[in-house]
């Protein structure tokens, strides 16, 4: 029999995934597949680390958003532990679930099957992994100050709104940017370094973004008038890809190094991460993916 280590966030989303659990646990089991169970807790890094250990465990599936997702393979990533992950997306932004289409019958045949592919990382400043995207500017600080218990009532509708609020405010900031060695310039009111193309519920936001190429791909979101804005938010809502627009400067790279003068701190798949600067590499094929 399969040993799997299920780690579950229990206030991901409406709180709903612990309602499910049992059905989760019966799905694995009919297939063969013994579950250990890790509910996330205070001082998680040696939690896990100790219940992985004594679980014998040959992968990790997390069942959660984006974060838990992200907290898990840098859990794995900080004991040497290589092993293949999976997702049941269960939180307020399961936009790396949405890229491959993961429901849980998927997950379920997926380990049973030992189906698995490669996906790249991005290492950040040497020691934190992104799986999704990595970004700073005016709304990675939204994300941010959104109050846990609106963001589980409202789930993505809480960032909306917030960032309606907040409009009035956003201000461009000077970045100054090293991609594979060109250097460059730009004013921006933020930069998203992307791994897979789903961001913010938006499964398409660049057609140029792959998870196995080696390479991350960067989007400015320049210095605009109001009317732009709202044409690309447009654009964006109705599900089309944008990288190619005027008001959004794109490449791809292997290494980025980004800097500003302005005090910025970068959110990682969700998650609060280092202030600028920041460098970013590609890890390719750094993790078997259950798909």
């Amino acid at each position: 029999m399969k040993k799997i280590l299920l780690v579950y966030n229990p206030v991901s989303g409406h709180a709903a995934f612990k309602n499910k659990l049992d059905a989760v646990i019966e799905n694995f089991q009919r297939r063969g597949i013994f579950l250990s169970v890790y509910r996330t807790q205070a001082d998680d890094n040696l939690a896990f680390a100790d219940c992985l250990k004594f679980s014998g465990a040959e992968g990790v599936i997390a069942a959660g958003g984006d974060g838990t997702l992200h907290a898990v393979i840098n859990w794995l990533k900080k004991i040497s532990a290589d092993l293949p992950v999976g997702v049941i997306g269960s939180g307020t932004s399961n936009d790396f679930a949405a890229h491959l289409n993961m429901d849980d019958e998927k997950i379920f045949d997926a380990v049973a099957q030992i189906r698995t592919r490669p996906v790249d990382l991005g290492l950040v400043n040497g020691k934190d992994f992104f799986i999704n995207v990595a970004s700073a500017g005016v709304f990675t600080s939204i994300a941010h100050e959104v109050n846990s218990r609106l963001k589980n009532f409202l789930g993505k509708s809480a960032y909306y709104l917030r960032g309606l609020g907040e409009l009035k405010n956003f201000k461009t900031v000077p970045l100054d940017i090293t991609a594979d060695g060109e250097n460059f310039s730009a004013d921006a009111f933020l930069f998203l370094v992307l791994n897979s193309p789903s961001v913010a519920g938006f499964k398409k936001i660049s057609d140029a973004a792959q998870i196995d190429d080696g390479k991350l791909d960067l989007l400015l979101l320049k210095k605009n008038s109001p009317g732009s804005l709202i044409t690309l938010a447009k654009k964006i809502l109705a599900g089309e890809t944008v990288n190619r627009d005027e008001n959004i400067f794109s490449l791809q790279a292997a290494t980025f190094e980004i800097k500003s003068f302005a005090a910025l701190t970068s959110d990682l798949d969700g998650e609060v991460g280092d202030a600028l600067p920041l460098k970013i590499e590609t890890v390719r094929h750094a993790l078997n993916f259950f798909c």
